[in-house]
């Protein structure tokens, strides 16, 4: 019989205590090894050091240091989104209290297929995602937790199929590639790409392209943009709404990105027309700084979800949910799921609209603040004022070629993490600002580093 102890149960807290010792020891040290935003070498070093770590991954005798050793290579080896100079992706580092209340979602296992897998939890989802679809639509809607945009946006095309009888997408040039991997998955027509000239949705083209379009009413579906990938910029929605609702197009808004706006009173106001869509993606994992999975997709119509009921008599068969049984099927997509909702619950409670707003407010400060570095020292290009927490620029004068080499020789070093756009037909770096706790003097060191590495 194995002597392993459990995560839940009587022996929870004697048996996860030393373990939470050794893995907050290994993450500190892993971090101190690293000694930077991104372990230093490159791929080839990384690889190398994690196969010594590792050595046999399945020996034949069981090693009690491992949960150590491999707790500590992954950190030293990790991408540290705390790290003020790691600014690439939209890579949120995640509150300490969301990650905490991960921990106990992992020990209580609970899997949200049927209620007698997941009471609490079931009942905790349905609070949660019926006050977060309210904040996009006031007092209609519900959502569904999802595991992040590119899920999201394939469960609102597939909504909008069901809904209509079929549909094609229409989108701006600037739109996520999920969505046009999604209507690829789902057996749509190929897209109609409206041009994004200025890196949102054209209206006119948008008008153009509506008017040629024939089919019945809510035949097509437009996709448009709250928070592009690349620039952060958010599509002229009330105009948009205003096209779809002209033309008899159901509308699907993906504001993955700037959803987060929605918390906050200050920026609130960039998302007028998000609650005219039909669905809206959203993702907390981004601007709502929960660790990976926290994605969520909004429906304006309860109804569009009938078409996900399910049965399985083992799950949910008719007499149980007659008797009173809540039925989960009807949620998701997938089966087995973990209980994302508790970290999001736990942050909502903990730091209320207000927290939350306000991390929202101050990483949107800190982008204006690096675009006003950018814009006045000599040695950069600014792109645009950031429209929520992205930043592009360039060095003054240089060719693609040498701004990709300074952001692979500053990844390869270890020293800073940036990202890259093509926007007008040039390259540029990107920093997306998600860490609340960066300061000042953290973007004006990243700028010595870039302008550093640019002169040499």
């Amino acid at each position: 019989m194995s002597t392993q102890p459990l995560a839940s149960g009587p022996e929870t807290p004697g048996a996860l205590r030393p373990l939470l010792d050794t893995v907050l020891d290994a993450l500190q040290q892993g971090g101190t090894a690293r000694g930077g935003p991104l372990p230093a070498g490159g791929p080839e070093a990384v690889a190398r050091r994690v196969r010594d770590a590792v050595g046999d991954v399945l020996p034949r005798q069981g090693s009690e240091d491992a949960l150590h050793i491999l707790v500590r290579a992954l950190a030293e080896g990790a991408a540290d989104p705390a790290d003020p100079l790691c600014a690439a992706h939209l890579h949120c580092p995640p509150l300490a209290v969301a990650v905490a209340a991960d921990l106990a979602a992992s020990a209580l296992n609970p899997s949200l297929d049927s209620w007698d897998q997941a009471p609490a939890a079931s009942e905790l989802e349905a609070l949660v995602t019926r006050t977060l679809a309210h904040e996009v639509y006031d007092a209609d809607g519900a959502a569904l937790v999802t595991t992040g945009g590119t899920e999201s946006n394939q469960l609102a095309l597939l909504l909008a199929r069901e809904a209509h009888g079929g549909v094609q997408l229409v989108c701006g040039a600037n739109a996520h590639h999920s969505l046009h991997r999604a209507a690829w998955l789902l057996g749509l027509p190929d897209p109609v790409v409206v041009p994004a000239p200025a890196g949102t949705m054209d209206p006119a083209a948008l008008d153009e392209a509506l008017t040629e379009l024939h089919g019945p009413r809510g035949s097509f579906v437009v996709a448009a943009t709250a928070g592009t990938t690349d620039a952060g910029l958010i599509d002229p929605l009330p105009d948009i709404a205003d096209l779809c609702a002209a033309h008899g197009a159901r509308l699907h808004i993906d504001a993955a990105y700037g959803g987060g706006l929605l918390f906050s009173d200050r920026h609130r106001a960039r998302l007028d027309g998000l609650s005219r869509a039909h669905t809206v993606t959203l993702d907390l994992h981004k601007l709502g700084w929960q660790p990976v999975a926290a994605g969520l997709l909004a429906v304006r119509e309860t109804s569009d979800l009938a078409v996900l009921e399910h049965r399985a008599d083992y799950l949910n068969a008719d007499d149980d949910t007659e008797a009173g049984l809540p039925d989960l099927l009807g949620r998701s997509l997938r089966t087995s799921r973990r209980p994302d909702i508790l970290k999001i619950a736990v942050t909502l409670k903990t730091l209320g609209r207000d927290g939350i707003g306000a991390l929202v407010d101050q990483v949107c400060a800190r982008a204006g603040e690096l675009a006003e570095l950018i814009a006045a020292h000599p040695g950069f290009e600014l792109y645009d004022r950031p429209v929520i927490s992205t930043v592009l620029f360039r060095p003054a004068g240089a060719t693609d070629d040498t701004v990709a080499a300074v952001r692979r020789t500053l990844l390869h070093e270890g020293r800073a993490v940036l990202g890259r756009a093509a926007v007008d037909d040039r390259l540029w770096l990107k920093a997306t600002l998600l860490n609340p706790h960066t300061r000042p003097g953290d973007l004006s060191a990243l700028l010595k580093l870039v302008e550093g590495h640019t002169l040499r």
